[in-house]
């Protein structure tokens, strides 16, 4: 793979691939291009990766610990596992949240497997750093009651964006789809005569998701008789909506149904899977509709329905208040 070197230096990968010479930024641009390429990444993602190592770089330079040997041909090589603890330590210290520093250590991560792909690093120093302890917090989501009275805020809005804004709202609730995936959605992809949509996915995976109701309904106006190619939802200057926007729609629409709370689209997908887990819906089945990779990411929703699953239980099953033919009550214990 071939990828630039300094002014006036050798630009190119040897016979075996592997890189001659790359500077700093011109290895973080080459990596930006490899995400780009690979994951069909964000530039929201883009732009945390980059800031992430231009951190990561500048702790190592202001504390004189590391910096890129310009005079070598694999200048990040003398790096090493402790730098990366020492970055750690000093984010710690700056009291950088546990998912914050996981997501820097994940771009150090995969800047130095990049790196190490091309022959620039013998190992990856980020590798087997221990990450602090990230707490567990319930995902957060709203009553059915809040969803109904977030949509109906725009329903029948009379505004020239009251239809768009609704028809995403309703779209938002209908499928848990994430932000970015919305705001991809072009014309081709939505077929209401199957009542389906097709959603791309992180790293260009793609999946099909039912659609129907008052969300299919919402959808009729923007999509029926389009160009296929032409986004789904439009600006007023009729372009593509930015994924900006549509917080900044869904944050709005919050404050019009007077929720009281900040919502933004990923609260709508978090209610999305738990309604569908109260209603009873398969846990694989939620898996599927949302686009995780693995079950284990699906499950958290188990965990906020602990309370609706004891009340089940306790309505529901013969023996859930009698031990033994005694009138004592069972009270949950731990676990």
């Amino acid at each position: 793979m071939a990828l630039p070197g300094r002014p006036g230096g050798a630009i190119v990968a040897s016979n075996h691939g592997i890189m001659e010479s790359i500077d700093l930024d011109r290895a973080i641009r080459a990596f930006m291009r490899s995400l780009m390429a690979e994951m069909d990444a964000s530039p929201h993602t883009l732009k945390a990766y980059e800031t992430d190592l231009k951190q990561f770089f500048a702790f190592g330079a202001k504390s004189s610990l590391f910096h890129p040997d310009s005079s070598s041909s694999r200048p990040f090589n003398q790096i090493s596992r402790s730098h990366v603890r020492s970055f750690a330590a000093h984010m710690n210290k700056l009291r950088i949240g546990p998912a914050t520093m996981e997501r820097k250590l994940s771009s150090l991560r995969s800047f130095f497997r990049f790196l190490q792909r091309h022959g620039q690093v013998d190992k990856n120093p980020a590798t087997q750093v221990d990450l602090p302890s990230k707490p567990k917090k319930p995902p957060g989501f709203l009553t059915v009651d809040e969803t109904f009275a977030l949509i109906g805020a725009v329903e029948n809005q009379d505004t020239p964006n009251g239809p768009r804004d609704h028809a995403i709202l309703e779209l938002f609730y209908a499928t848990g789809m994430r932000v970015s995936e919305l705001a991809a959605l072009c014309v081709g992809d939505v077929d209401l005569a199957e009542g389906m949509i097709k959603v791309k996915g992180k790293g260009k995976k793609e999946r099909l998701t039912p659609v129907g109701g008052a969300a299919a309904r919402a959808l009729s106006r923007f999509v029926s008789g389009a160009n296929p190619d032409q986004p789904v939802f439009l600006n007023n200057r009729g372009e593509r909506l930015s994924v900006r926007s549509i917080h900044s729609i869904v944050k709005r629409s919050a404050r019009l149904a007077g929720l009281g709370r900040p919502v933004g689209p990923h609260r709508l997908r978090h209610s999305f899977a738990t309604h569908l887990l109260e209603g009873g819906a398969d846990l694989r089945a939620i898996q599927e509709m949302l686009g995780h990779s693995s079950l284990s990411t699906t499950q958290k929703y188990t965990h906020v329905n602990l309370k609706k699953l004891m009340e089940v239980y306790d309505s529901a099953h013969p023996r859930a208040h009698t031990v033994s033919g005694n009138n004592c009550a069972i009270k949950p214990g731990k676990s």
